[in-house]
């Protein structure tokens, strides 16, 4: 049996770290929840910044490739080096250049400004997500999904309060508005401060004990058998996060051209896709835990098929009611993804959870942005048609295996 020390396992264990557990997630979970609010701005001033500078879908969809691909490309990075090196402050600084993006955002004079300015949101998002996800790992108390659920909850109920934000402030009162929104990244950075210096705390004795232990993985797979179900779980989150993707970027615009809503009544029916996320992560979170990680993502992303397929066709009472069941469904699956990889790959936790996190937002990045051509060539519809039948590769779960069963089969083998 492997006993590599990790940071995760030191704060875990200890008796200063139980008792911190508790008020460290409800405070990482909350910056988490104002982070993903500022983030969610993006999707939702999309019909503002579509008239303001006459934008076409495809370039729609460049401003979501821009900010979540950045976040793609930089976050294994953070993960990888923080792995090595923890940064403890890291996270107030990311939040420092989210709150740069979004004043620049709020002036932004052109399409490249705009760009740039969700750009520096998305360097933001990359720098907090794998240090937060390893805090919330060591503030488990050894209940990695809960945990992992917990601190994702947060960052959904921001994703989802983040169109009714625009819709009620923002958009009645301009893009000058958006500067208002820098006051949840200022409470953030204070937040953050304190956690780092809880954080500093646990790794600092860590650092000292097991030096360079902490940065290899302690995994007694064969690499070959670990990139193996790496990959398997990449096409999960794909499935995933492709629909995701084509649901929260275009979905107003799908309202308002299939039903001829207005666009507040738009924007509140995507807080209540929103919402159903967030409700579907925190009970997938806990699900996990009880049932297992391979039979909560045979659920989450599997079981949604039925309903995203009748998706296109459904009337608005329908649509409604369908895409709080997808958001419950499919929402679930992420912490049994997240908590899988862990195991796949322990003692590489900021790395896991920089790469796992980044390549959602490139996929959500990419998908967004494939999508919006196609938006331009075929309809709105066309493309909710198309993203119907992704959840299909969800049959890629069948070659997951149980972890425990699998690291006996193997020390048995050698």
């Amino acid at each position: 049996m492997n006993k590599t020390t990790t940071p995760a396992a030191t704060a875990t264990s200890g008796v200063t770290a139980q008792s911190a557990a508790i008020p460290i997630l409800i405070s990482l979970s909350f910056c988490h929840f104002l982070n993903d609010l500022i983030q969610s701005l993006i999707p939702a001033l999309y019909p503002l910044l579509k008239s303001e500078f006459s934008l076409d879908f495809t370039q729609i969809g460049i401003i979501t490739l821009a900010f979540q691909l950045t976040a793609s490309l930089l976050q294994p990075t953070v993960g990888f080096y923080t792995d090595k090196n923890p940064m403890p402050f890291s996270l107030a600084i990311g939040m420092g250049s989210t709150l740069i993006g979004l004043l620049l955002l709020s002036v932004a004079p052109t399409y490249a400004i705009i760009l740039i300015a969700a750009s520096l949101i998305g360097t933001g998002s990359a720098i907090f997500h794998p240090e937060a996800s390893r805090v919330a790992r060591m503030a488990s108390g050894g209940k990695f999904g809960s945990a992992q659920a917990f601190f994702q909850v947060g960052g959904n109920v921001g994703q989802a309060v983040g169109p009714l934000l625009a819709a009620f402030i923002v958009l009645p009162h301009g893009q000058k508005a958006i500067a208002w929104v820098s006051l949840a990244a200022l409470i953030a950075i204070a937040f953050l401060t304190r956690i780092g210096k809880w954080y500093g705390a646990h790794i600092k004795p860590s650092n000292k004990s097991t030096g360079a232990a902490n940065v290899n993985p302690a995994s007694d797979l064969p690499r070959a058998r670990m990139l193996f179900l790496i990959t398997i779980l990449m096409l999960l989150l794909f499935s995933k996060n492709v629909y995701s993707a084509s649901l929260t970027s275009f979905f107003t615009f799908y309202l308002i051209e299939r039903f001829d809503l207005p666009v507040q009544a738009a924007q509140v029916q995507l807080f209540i896709f929103m919402a159903a996320i967030a409700v579907g992560t925190l009970i997938g979170g806990a699900l996990t835990d009880r049932l297992g990680r391979r039979p909560m993502i045979w659920i989450s992303i599997l079981g949604t098929l039925p309903f995203t397929l009748a998706l296109p066709y459904a009337d608005l009472f329908w649509t409604g009611v369908l895409t709080i069941i997808i958001g419950l469904l499919m929402a679930s699956a992420f912490p049994a993804i997240l908590v899988f990889a862990h195991e796949v790959m322990p003692g590489r936790v900021g790395f896991v959870s920089g790469m796992f996190f980044g390549f959602s937002f490139g996929l959500g990045g990419l998908g967004a942005a494939v999508m919006g051509w196609l938006a331009d060539m075929n309809g709105i519809s066309f493309v909710y048609q198309l993203c119907s039948f992704l959840p299909i590769l969800g049959l890629v779960a069948w070659f997951l295996p149980d972890m425990a069963a699998e690291r006996r089969k193997y020390q048995q083998a050698t």
